[in-house]
């Protein structure tokens, strides 16, 4: 928890530099599409302090019971503020109801438990086992997260740790606190439990109609999302820090109205699946003035499901003046798009030492239709891979997988289809590649339009199965006549 302190406010203080342009409301006035109006929740102004409901913010007391008891008492007095005062206040999981600000005051750590039986298994739908999240809450409505104050998740107790990663120090220390490491040394897990559970969840999916209680040995193995509300309307995070996740971080689904706003997300460049904010199949959606540290993608839009009376499941997105720090990516699509995604406008952001900046990923079975995405005015800087990167032929199997896995890419329903991007104003200090391009030789990528781009890198455009694909005044090391390495993609360049 030390070495993940100073970590975190490090991070804190290399933000900084930079500066908040424009307001909201700028954003909505020019975005590309119309986003209508920004709404917020409507709740009652009535305080409550989570003291009087037997909280004690020592560090040592849980107050599972306390934060329970607050939500409940609030929810049933028509809503009002729950104020978490200074201290640490170690707790369970809490769910939220309706009408309800949690506000947690400058000083303030919501500390949830590394003890991962305060977090049981629960059924969240007719045969479906996962573990209760730390922040929850279902079919709701005007809910917000306000305060300068911190959430931690304890993910230390949670997520494998794989070697790569750290430096040969980082992993001694690691192997010293305890845990278990796997035999080909390359994974430390916070327990044989957790460390066996990829193995003992095939044979728990095998069976028919499976019990909670065939779900117990995997309990440890099925980390948690952090912050998981769904089917809310009118959600508002304004000013916490969410930290040190099981998993993603902040992970909200099916959202009529949301706005993240003035928020820090932090979780190590090795947590696992460590994510920092995934949206998923949501509308009228706000990300401003945000700062993200990630294990993982950095700002992901992710839409499962079907589309709805032939809507994109996610759309009207607004994403201003964040900040992206290492993970995988900086702002990213995918993989989940079989929902569908339009109307996202992305503007004023800087990603540095992410693996790749702008990164577009889906594969059959899970994709969809993605189109009417505007980016612009992005930096990079420290870019590890591509600077821009669309695949299709995305897959959780690593490479050198087996031949039915790589083969199931080409095959099945939900095929991805990646179309009508429109990215402009962006410079990338560094990279190893500039563009990369996968499509599938049977949907391929097209009508993607960048403008007024330069990056530098290695290597400039390689790709396959992509159609279309305009560069008007795009530099690669400065030059416009930049080679692009492929026969089976189809590009027009503009100087």
């Amino acid at each position: 928890m030390k070495k993940i302190s100073l970590l975190f406010a490090l991070f804190l203080a290399i933000t900084i530099c930079k500066a908040q342009k424009n307001s909201i409301e700028y954003y909505i006035k020019n975005a590309p599409f119309d986003f209508g109006e920004m709404v917020l929740p409507t709740i009652p102004e009535t305080s409550y302090n989570i003291k009087d409901f037997g909280g004690v913010g020592n560090g040592i007391t849980l107050n599972t019971k306390a934060f329970e008891k607050a939500i409940s008492t609030i929810s049933e007095k028509g809503g009002g503020k729950l104020i978490v005062p200074a201290g640490v206040w170690l707790t369970g999981p809490i769910e939220l109801k309706s009408k309800i600000n949690f506000h947690v005051e400058k000083g303030a750590v919501v500390q949830f438990s590394n003890d991962i039986n305060q977090f049981p298994l629960r059924e969240y739908s007719k045969g479906k086992f996962d573990v209760t999240p730390p922040i929850w809450g279902n079919n709701l409505n005007d809910v917000a997260f306000t305060g300068e104050g911190i959430f931690d998740g304890a993910g230390e107790a949670w997520r494998p740790v794989k070697k790569f990663k750290l430096s040969k120090e980082e992993w001694t220390k690691l192997i010293n606190k305890g845990g278990v490491v796997s035999e080909d040394g390359k994974i430390w897990w916070p327990s044989s439990e957790a460390m066996n559970g990829e193995k003992l969840s095939k044979i728990v999916a095998a069976i028919n109609n499976p019990t909670i209680g065939d779900y117990k040995v995997l309990h440890h193995f099925l980390r948690p999302m952090m912050f998981t509300l769904s089917k809310v309307t009118n959600l508002l995070i304004d000013g916490p820090t969410f930290r040190n996740s099981p998993k993603f971080v902040i992970n909200p689904k099916n959202i009529t109205n949301l706005v993240i706003k003035n928020t820090t997300v932090y979780n190590p460049k090795w947590a696992q699946n460590g994510d920092g904010i995934d949206i998923s199949a949501s509308k009228n959606v706000i990300i401003y003035n945000t700062k993200v540290n990630a294990g993982d993608d950095g700002i992901c839009m992710k839409s499962s499901g079907e589309p709805k009376n032939g809507e994109a499941n996610l759309q009207n997105v607004i994403i201003a003046e964040c900040t992206v720090y290492e993970g995988h990516g900086g702002f990213v699509i995918g993989s989940n798009t079989d929902g569908g995604m339009k109307n996202i406008f992305v503007s004023n952001c800087l990603f540095d030492g992410t693996d790749i900046g702008i990164r577009v990923k889906s594969n059959s079975g899970r994709g969809g239709d993605v189109s009417q995405i505007f980016i612009q005015n992005i930096e990079m800087k420290n870019i590890v891979e591509a600077a821009v990167f669309f695949d299709t032929l995305y897959a959780d199997a690593p490479a050198g997988s087996s031949k039915e896995s790589q083969d199931a890419q080409f095959t099945g329903d939900k095929i991805p289809y990646l179309h009508d991007f429109y990215i402009s104003n962006v410079n990338c200090e560094s990279a190893k590649t500039a563009f990369s391009f996968t499509g599938l030789p049977n949907k391929f990528i097209e009508n993607i339009y960048f403008k007024n781009v330069n990056i530098n890198s290695k290597q400039g455009v390689v790709g396959k199965n992509a159609s279309n694909i305009v560069f008007e005044n795009v530099k690669i090391n400065g030059k416009t006549d930049f080679k692009i390495d492929s026969a089976l993609m189809k590009a027009i360049v503009k100087k």
